[in-house]
């Protein structure tokens, strides 16, 4: 099974920035997508980011040219910079990864078990 450590989550000011990183370890035949989602208080989990396995992002619009999502395919993790952090970006991060176990497996779906961040003055 694969298994997803989220870490950098904290409580920053509006204006500040966060690093958020995510491991993958386990039995890892081959990790596919990469991303990030987070869910707010009272609110859905969304994505926040998301990494193809050629290294192509995609970003959720509330955080378009705030947010950069990176991935070190040698390490099996997956980083998210947060610059210009606004309180409305509080919410616990998940990690999230579509990857494939063993070699005769099928891709499956892992999450982490979150990391909080808080903005707020």
């Amino acid at each position: 099974q694969v298994q997803l450590v989220e870490s950098g989550g904290d409580l920053v000011q509006p204006g500040g920035s966060l690093r958020l990183s995510c491991a993958a370890s386990g039995t890892i035949f081959k990790i596919h997508s990469m991303g990030w989602y987070r869910q707010g208080p009272g609110k859905q989990r969304e994505l926040v980011a998301h990494i193809t396995s050629g290294g192509n992002p995609n970003y959720a619009d509330s955080v378009k040219g705030r947010f950069t999502i990176s991935r070190d395919n040698a390490k099996n993790t997956v980083y998210l910079q947060m610059n210009s952090l606004k309180p409305e970006d509080t919410a616990v991060y998940y990690c999230n990864t579509l990857a494939t176990p063993t070699a005769l497996g099928v891709p499956y779906e892992y999450w982490g078990q979150g990391t909080q961040v808080t903005v707020a003055s």
